[in-house]
């Protein structure tokens, strides 16, 4: 089969939409900062925080609603193995919007950080900062990953283009509009990418479920067709792993850079915690598409369509299954507009793991650790090279080749296990500080390491109960995540606490206080103290009204 050139005329539109987009976007940025006499840094980083309630609920969705997310659940529905009841990213992801918008948004927007590891900076020192910090970059470059991997196999299957090409074009062309117009870009492009992505998807549905080789999914949702119903099921010794992977999509999204970016770029701490609010149920209508993929291509005889057989999970390309069915069950025109679905889903997560990682790197180890007196305009290149560096590993990860979920998980472990624990202390526990900080990272570590990773094939040391041999490798049952995560929360606070003790009764001298613990000031008292300092304790915030006014308010020459 040739290229597929109607479909990579689409994709150059596509592109070329959301590439001018973002210059516009930048340009926008531009003046804003010029306009309020602002660093380049905020106008990059947090969009002048200007984001606006309608703009904020566009991207805090689409952040998420990404390549990882799509395609994913596609696969996890088709998997015999798996199901619909495996498929909890867009629960999680409600439960984690909602978390967010009552203990996290709110407090954090109204304190101004600029990332969401100031207050674990602040709280636990520059040491363990740095460590956290250096996890989150690896955790967006996965990130970027798993969203990129749903782009590469849909093109390169719809298309008949090279896999590595289509990467790696997607990817230069997020890195572009990303380095322009820094957050601003990558909001407004997430509005055009949400739109295509939520039009495109539903548009292909009808010729799915309608295929003439597709039973009615009705049908094949409780009983044994082509295999097992997708609906799925959770067997009693899997209960544990189920309720693991729920936590660990859920509350790894608030340990990650990209939902906070989001939060503390808005226009006001109350605009903060509304569009967490507006854009949870919003996961459920972009999630239908995808399960309804899924659940037709676990309906479907393959031996009667052009793919033939075996089946794609006989071939080992369950995580293939979204593109195979657009290109199968569909018209070639209907799976053309579903390459843009896809298209416009990765590049919005993309955009923001370049973004997340170009703030924490910039921010809290190049400025705060490595070169405390780094210039603005040293700043500059360091936020360029590092998205460029991001974006470059990230792109070269996808040719390991492994599933989208994979690259998902391991991410969101990072985020589950290390940061969200730490910066639930740092906002929450007053007397944290270095000491249990460290306790806390590497009790945490030190476990998950035990417990064994069968995907990379690292042995089980520890041996939780319930668990089974699989080739040699024992395969655990308990949730090692959540343990993990517990054992760094409970023992951040208990050491934290002995050490607080320890020092602040001269039980030990304070000269053996490298951390601070006696003279340690809590986020909250440094948040007010920077506060007060930029005149900002009760900002006087501008509402949604004031700045629309503001936004398109036509501009005058100086008379």
């Amino acid at each position: 089969m040739g290229v597929n050139i109607p479909g990579l005329i689409v994709m150059l539109l596509f592109y070329l939409l959301v590439l001018g987009t973002g210059i516009w976007a930048s340009r926008k940025s531009k003046r804003a900062t010029e306009k309020r006499n602002e660093n380049w840094s905020d106008g990059t980083l947090l969009g002048n925080r200007g984001i606006t309630l309608a703009v904020g609920v566009f991207t805090t969705t689409a952040t998420y609603v990404g390549g990882g997310f799509i395609v994913g659940i596609s696969e996890l529905v088709y998997t015999p193995n798996r199901g619909l009841v495996w498929s909890v990213m867009p629960v999680t992801a409600i439960m984690a919007f909602t978390v967010g918008g009552i203990f996290y948004a709110k407090k954090m927007r109204h304190r101004k950080y600029v990332t969401m590891m100031d207050p674990i900076q602040s709280q636990f020192g520059k040491a363990i900062c740095g460590v956290l910090s250096v996890a989150l970059l690896l955790s967006d470059i996965f990130w970027v990953t798993s969203a990129l991997i749903g782009l590469g196999t849909t093109m390169s299957i719809i298309l008949d283009l090279s896999y590595n090409l289509c990467i790696w074009i997607s990817a230069a062309v997020a890195v572009t509009y990303t380095l322009f117009g820094g957050l601003y870009s990558v909001a407004y492009t997430d509005i055009v990418q949400l739109v295509l992505t939520f039009f495109s998807l539903w548009l292909c549905i009808p010729f799915v479920l309608t295929s003439e080789h597709t039973l009615d999914i009705a049908k094949t949702a409780l009983n044994f067709t082509y295999q097992t119903p997708w609906t799925g099921s959770v067997d009693a010794d899997q209960v544990w792993k189920w309720l693991d992977q729920a936590l660990v999509l859920s509350l790894s999204i608030l340990g990650s850079q990209e939902f906070h970016q989001r939060t503390l770029s808005a226009l006001s701490p109350t605009t903060a915690r509304l569009s967490c609010f507006i854009a949870a149920p919003l996961m459920i209508i972009f999630a239908v598409p995808s399960v309804l993929i899924g659940a037709a291509a676990a309906s479907t005889d393959w031996n009667l369509t052009s793919y033939g057989s075996p089946s794609p999970y006989e071939r080992d390309e369950a995580s293939h299954i979204l593109p195979l069915v657009l290109q199968h069950l569909t018209p070639s025109y209907v799976s053309v507009i579903g390459i843009g679905a896809v298209g416009a889903a990765v590049m919005s997560s993309t955009d923001s793991g370049l973004l997340s990682a170009a703030s924490i790197f910039s921010s809290n180890i190049y400025k705060n650790i490595l070169r405390t007196n780094a210039s603005e305009r040293e700043m500059q290149w360091v936020v360029r090279v590092t998205v460029v560096f991001v974006g470059v590993i990230g792109t070269s990860l996808t040719l390991l080749n492994n599933s989208i979920m994979v690259f998902w998980i391991v991410g969101a472990d990072i985020t589950y296990i290390f940061t969200f624990p730490a910066l639930t202390c740092a906002l929450y526990c007053k007397f944290s500080n270095g000491y249990g900080g460290i306790m806390g990272v590497f009790i945490a570590l030190l476990l998950r390491v035990l417990s064994g990773e069968p995907e990379f094939g690292l042995p089980a040391v520890l041996q939780y109960p319930g668990g089974t041999f699989k080739d040699g490798m024992y395969i655990q049952r308990a949730p090692i995540s959540t343990i993990c995560m517990l054992s760094n929360l409970f023992a951040t606070i208990v050491f934290s606490y002995l050490a607080s003790m320890l020092f602040n009764r001269g039980i030990l001298p304070q000269r053996w206080d490298i951390l601070g613990a006696k003279t340690h000031k809590t986020s909250q008292e440094l948040a007010s103290t920077d506060n007060c300092k930029s005149n900002d304790v009760n900002p006087e915030e501008k509402t949604e009204t004031e700045h629309m006014m503001e936004t398109f308010q036509p501009e005058t020459s100086a008379l």
